[in-house]
């Protein structure tokens, strides 16, 4: 058994923090003020035979050994007589539709789960004190890519099989070297653009920008516009949109297939696969007490609302310049 929250006791064996939105991070911040994680969130109990089932249950146990709730936590009795409960802001999941790295992986509802495991439609507001419909349809059983949600942080449970499919480190920096090989061109400052690797360390002047409103990549420029302004005129296509930094997503897990990279999340301009972005911007994350929105899974960045020109809900395809077309 495996015990997840917010308190740094010893009987919880993964502490976890509030995940601020990258747009919403101050340097040196590393804390919100006053967390909405409870401090024994959940518990994760695997079979110690195979095929190594894996359940989630909220709530957990406290160095007494017994099972800590607060004060306004839903508690009842069920049809056997014994006392189940929700935590005071709920632990929620979804389970993906299909297998998380397939061909047909759609994001899933989300449910909430119960101290014994049940599986409950989502309550009104995360905090109202009294559950909702029991889903007998679904299961606490995770897997591979089921979301969990502990109203501050949201988790992503993948299992060894699925990791296996997804891309190692060295493949990540294989098509970075296959992007740098064909020698990018900033079509205005006429310079070789490069992707950083993890030890590199690359010049402002190479590090590849793109125009969110386009997809045109070019390195860091002052044609038409203040450098320090949001928006800014692409000179390939004079569409207008914010002028980001392009940056690698580097955890494995978050990726759905073993694509070459091709597209970024907007706004935050995180690198990823076409499959991977297409995935993680129909995924709606809980916020606030009743509010989902899709996220960047990189830095949590609130991905942008539909395209009506690219139909793309939070991502688009980077457009390099000479023949780099992946």
């Amino acid at each position: 058994m495996f015990q997840i929250g917010r308190s740094s006791e010893t009987p919880i064996d993964f502490v976890v923090t509030d995940t601020l939105p990258g747009s919403q991070r101050v340097p040196g911040q590393t804390q919100v003020a006053q967390s909405t994680i409870s401090r024994f969130s959940c518990r994760i109990c695997v079979e110690r035979s195979p095929p190594y089932t894996a359940r989630i249950y909220a709530a957990g146990f406290d160095q007494h050994n017994h099972i800590f709730l607060g004060e306004k936590a839903s508690k009842w009795y069920n049809q056997r007589d014994e006392i189940d409960g929700l935590t005071t802001n709920g632990v929620l999941l979804t389970h993906p539709r299909g297998q998380f790295a397939g061909k047909d992986c759609r994001p899933g509802k989300w449910r909430e789960v119960s101290v014994r495991g049940g599986i409950y439609s989502l309550r009104e507001t995360r905090s109202v004190p009294s559950k909702s419909q029991k889903v007998d349809s679904e299961s606490n059983i995770l897997m591979d890519g089921t979301l969990i949600d502990l109203c501050g942080a949201t988790l992503i449970w993948r299992s060894q099989k699925g990791l296996e499919q997804a891309p190692q480190i060295h493949q990540l920096e294989e098509y970075i070297e296959q992007i740098n090989a064909a020698r990018p061109q900033c079509p205005v400052g006429l310079t070789t653009l490069m992707l950083p690797k993890r030890s590199d360390k690359i010049d402002k002047s190479r590090q590849p920008y793109v125009y969110l409103a386009c997809g045109h990549v070019h390195g860091s420029h002052s044609w038409k516009g203040d450098q320090n302004s949001t928006t800014r005129t692409c000179p390939m296509c004079l569409k207008e949109g914010p002028f980001v930094q392009v940056q690698v997503g580097r955890e494995t897990s978050i990726y759905t297939d073993t694509h070459p990279l091709t597209h970024i999340f907007t706004p935050c301009a995180h690198l990823t696969s076409e499959k991977t972005a297409r995935y993680w911007s129909s995924v709606v994350i809980p916020y606030g007490c009743q509010g989902f929105r899709a996220m960047c899974p990189y830095c949590a960045t609130y991905l942008s609302p539909m395209d009506s020109a690219t139909k793309a809900n939070g991502y688009i395809k980077l457009i390099f310049q000479d023949n780099t077309e992946f």
